[in-house]
């Protein structure tokens, strides 16, 4: 769908002095209709509206893009209407519109021409023109131009890769937002550059999009940007490029470009020639938190699944689960049982396993989760668990090296025999004589310390763990007060949860009320992201505020902690227990000892982060452009109308 072919010149309204919304779109409907684009402009009305209705079309800088797939467009095409004294779209006054009409079969095409107009529209100079503009015929020639000039400018870069394939696997310990955000940036990036890319998602319900050995082998680039252990069996001998989740987010054409240029390191290299260079070798491993986050990222479905049936089963009563007690159900001695006798049973095993399996591949799972079972039994609980995972982790990592010269007839027994059968060995020893004892003890006195606290001390610990999932939403802050929350959760002492999700919810649901109070301190595009931001919000999804933290880091994150420890505070202050990790508005009814107070302390901190952010932040004044601008813009080849009724200051930066 070329850009410049579907700008005719009988579609375009030069002056387009309508009082409302309804009264443009319609004029621009029957511009199409007359002019032959449409089968029906009855339905084409109907489909514009339907998208309108989903969320505005006002992309900011005084533009609104009205477009819809139809069944009632003949032919793609694009009607622009131009006001000179603006009009009022939806929150914000607008001064072009540019309706996007596609037919059915146009899906890439639509999605391709939106993201180039509006990639035109950003430029302050171009907008300007468009303005300034005398006819029809002048307004095609700057898009004439823009497209020429554009072309030129990423021609090179186009046609080097054009055509070129890259494979990529994204991955975060929750699997729900970084995920699919860095597949999602990435994608987004290729099919800009020309690229033909394959991304496989580790999300939190599995895998989607996998790869196959032929999509690698056809590859010519080849991406990892994950935060936790990827199975890299099919990679071996490939120029791979590793990056973080943010990585990909943020700088997606980087990391696309080095890996086509062969920037990147053969995974699966001798050992002799890791060895010639033993800085490198040290900086191949990856840090322990890596491995800790690994193993956690498998346990949290554990957590989530145990804790919701547990959760349900106490509608039945708190005590149903239990066969010697009156309020006794066979149903809810069914979730409990699944809940707490399997689920739970799981959680430290599992937990153990994966950080071992994150330390020396596959191994290291049979060690690593035998290990975290004897934590488990001995009562070294969570912390004895991470330590099982580490210990059998390395000591395979060690036993590889010891056996790496064994007779080939016994190779195919080393990973299946020997190194799970003695690292199982090395790890049970160690968590036997050395490690249970002493962490029993340190385990039941944490526990019995925190069940205890009351008063200051339990709101002080509410606030610090709040705020710190509030700091970083999802970096080492957060994860770090989310994997002692699941230590405590695993260990029965449910208070530090609610104070984790007080501290989760809050920072999205203040943003989306910050966007709600104060709408001038923040542009279109962040007011309908503000609205998605309450759902997700409700939901503890709490990655929903990062592109507002990312946007304006200095305001948002101290009014995000600072909200979300005090609502923390609040609810370890209440004494507010949570028998549910995950889940937000969907388990408070059910797993929150007192959920009106519960939810009442997420709203007292949803408000304060919400007042904080309109204290802090300045409304967004329209700045006058300055003369210098102002006449580069008059020296252009483009005719000049007269313009009496607006002024080029109007238009917002």
């Amino acid at each position: 769908m070329d850009l410049v072919n579907m700008l005719r010149v009988e579609n375009i309204i030069l002056d387009a002095d309508y009082s409302n919304k309804n009264e443009l779109i319609d004029n621009m409907v029957n511009v199409l209709s007359v002019n032959g684009y449409l089968e029906s402009e009855k339905g084409f009305k109907k489909d514009i509206w339907q998208r309108e209705n989903e969320i505005s079309t006002e992309v900011g800088y005084g533009v609104a893009l009205p477009h819809a797939k139809s069944s009632s467009v003949k032919r793609p095409t694009i009607v622009l209407a131009r006001s000179l004294k603006g009009l009022v779209y939806d929150t914000e006054k607008c001064h072009l519109f540019f309706m996007i009409a596609a037919n059915e079969d146009a899906t890439e095409e639509h999605l391709q021409t939106l993201s180039r107009l509006s990639s035109l529209l950003m430029d302050e100079v171009f907008r300007a023109n468009l303005i300034l503009a005398g006819t029809a015929e002048d307004i095609v020639e700057l898009f004439k131009q823009a497209e020429e000039t554009e072309f030129q400018k990423a021609g090179p870069d186009t046609q080097k890769y054009e055509g070129k394939k890259i494979v990529a696997i994204t991955g975060c310990p929750t699997g729900i937002a970084h995920t699919f955000m860095a597949a999602k940036s990435l994608q987004n990036r290729a099919d800009t550059l020309g690229i033909h890319a394959k991304i496989q998602t580790n999300g939190s319900s599995g895998v989607s999009n996998r790869l196959s050995p032929q999509d690698i082998e056809e590859a010519d680039g080849i991406i990892i940007a994950s935060d936790i252990k990827t199975d890299m069996e099919l990679f071996e001998g490939k120029k791979i490029i590793t990056a973080s989740t943010r990585e990909a987010i943020h700088y997606p054409e980087k990391l696309i470009t080095n890996s086509l240029e062969g920037k990147g390191k053969v995974h699966g290299e001798k050992e002799e020639r890791l060895k010639q260079d033993k800085e490198k070798t040290r900086m191949k491993q990856p840090k322990i938190y890596t491995h800790l986050m690994n193993g956690v990222s498998f346990m949290i479905p554990f957590v989530v699944a145990g804790g919701i049936f547990i959760a349900i089963s106490f509608m039945f009563g708190i005590n149903a689960a239990d066969p010697d007690s009156p309020q006794y159900n066979q149903f809810a001695a069914f979730l409990g049982t699944v809940g707490g006798d399997a689920a739970f049973a799981l959680i430290v095993p599992i937990l153990a396993g994966y950080i071992a399996y994150s330390i020396a591949d596959r191994p290291g799972l049979a060690p690593g989760m035998i290990g975290g079972m004897l934590a488990s039994i001995g009562g070294s609980g969570f912390l004895g668990g991470m330590i099982a995972g580490i210990v059998a982790g390395y000591a395979v990592l060690w036993l590889k090296k010891v056996f790496k010269n064994l007779p080939e007839a016994l190779q195919g027994l080393s990973p299946v025999l020997i190194l799970p059968l003695l690292g199982t060995f090395i790890t049970g020893l160690i968590m036997f004589y050395l490690v249970n004892a002493p962490l029993s003890w340190v385990n039941t006195s944490l526990q019995e310390w925190l069940s205890g606290l009351t008063g200051t001390n339990a709101i002080l610990l509410g606030a610090l763990l709040a705020g710190m999932m509030a700091f970083d939403m999802g970096g080492p802050i957060n994860k770090t007060a989310s994997a002692f929350g699941l230590a405590m959760f695993a260990s029965q002492v449910y208070e530090p949860s609610a104070a984790l999700m007080v501290g989760g919810m809050v920072p999205p649901l203040g943003i989306a009320l910050a966007t709600t109070l104060f709408k001038n301190r923040f542009d279109t595009e962040e007011r309908n992201a503000g609205k998605s931001a309450y759902i997700l919000g409700a939901a503890f999804i709490t990655e929903a505020a990062i592109p507002f933290a990312a946007k304006d880091p200095l305001r948002i994150i101290p009014a995000n902690t600072i909200g979300a420890a005090v609502g923390g505070a609040v609810c370890m202050g209440l004494g507010i227990s949570l028998q549910a990790p995950h889940g937000g508005i969907f388990v408070i009814p059910i797993a929150a000892s007192s959920p009106l107070l519960y939810i009442l302390s997420v709203i007292i901190g949803a408000v304060i982060t919400a007042a904080i952010i309109g204290l802090l932040k300045k409304p967004i004044y329209i700045n006058e452009t300055s003369k210098s601008s102002v006449q580069s813009f008059k020296s252009t080849s483009v005719p000049q109308p007269k313009v009496s009724a607006f002024s080029y200051e109007e238009i917002k930066k």
